[in-house]
């Protein structure tokens, strides 16, 4: 009988996030950037959703108790670098998680706080979003909201760069280690992105607007990206940038795609890089 001599493992990132039957956001698209990225995805789903490119139909949320067994199932056999948490719509499920980042001391998580639909739709209640601040804001290395779910975070509209540094601010105060301030919803021809962190650390980011209908599942994949670089042991600024030019190509690559009636997904798989390995210790 022969016995394999193991060398290497791969870098591994959890997803604990919704599912999104068109596959342009969610789970779906963490998979993708995560297998483009050269890392292997596993997930745990919070909710299933109906949805396309025209908006969401109806969502079933997952039981905690799942949820937590998924996680554990995952952790326990084949372990994680890294993790991205998106959308969480109830504070049991926010408790959930959050006894199981603890459980299994999971460090390295990225906090996508999924709140507001591209509509405009509010997608968490306020008492989940009290809970989801208090008990995944300090246990995140660092948490991404885009301008409505700030603006929802802090109570009041965002309406320029002064605006999200104030914000950020906040944010950090309210526990946050680190904050990525998404700027796409300012108006003007360039994006302005804020890096915040608790060690009074600034820094902005600004590129070109890619002009494109197809933006669906842009934080999605943006925070997904940036957790398989710090599975890839980035630093975390390292991380950010990586992750922001490979959502601005994914984005220029898919901006003449027609995928249904709706707004679009990226091209997550514009330039795949081959599995990566890590030596095992």
């Amino acid at each position: 009988m022969s016995h394999t001599s193991f060398e290497f493992e791969y870098p591994r990132v959890l997803s604990i996030a919704g599912s999104d039957s068109g596959g342009g956001a969610g789970i779906q698209a963490d998979l993708k950037t995560i297998a483009a990225l050269g890392c292997y995805g596993m997930t745990a789903i919070t909710a299933l959703t109906a949805q396309n490119t025209l908006g969401v139909r109806a969502i079933h949320g997952v039981p905690p108790e799942i949820l937590g067994h998924q996680i554990d199932a995952v952790v326990e056999d084949i372990g994680v670098h890294a993790v991205k948490i998106g959308m969480l719509h109830a504070p049991e499920i926010v408790m959930t998680v959050a006894a199981a980042i603890d459980r299994h001391a999971l460090r390295k998580v990225v906090l996508d706080p999924v709140m507001v639909a591209t509509s405009g739709a509010v997608l968490i209640d306020n008492p989940a979003i009290a809970v989801l601040v208090r008990e995944l804001f300090p246990r995140a290395v660092l948490v991404t909201p885009n301008l409505d779910e700030a603006a929802l975070l802090v109570g009041r509209p965002l309406h320029n760069v002064q605006d999200m540094e104030d914000a950020a601010a906040q944010l950090l105060a309210m526990g946050a280690h680190a904050v990525l301030l998404k700027g796409g919803h300012l108006p003007g021809d360039t994006v302005m992105d804020l890096l915040a962190t608790s060690e009074g650390g600034k820094h902005w980011m600004q590129a070109p607007r890619i002009p494109s209908a197809n933006t669906h599942g842009t934080g999605c994949t943006l925070s997904s990206a940036i957790a398989a670089g710090l599975a890839l042991d980035m630093p975390l600024l390292e991380a950010v940038e990586m992750a922001r030019a490979y959502v601005r190509a994914a984005m220029s690559a898919g901006a003449a795609v027609k995928t249904g009636a709706g707004g679009g997904p990226l091209n997550h798989g514009h330039a795949p890089v081959p599995m990566r390995l890590k030596p095992l210790l």
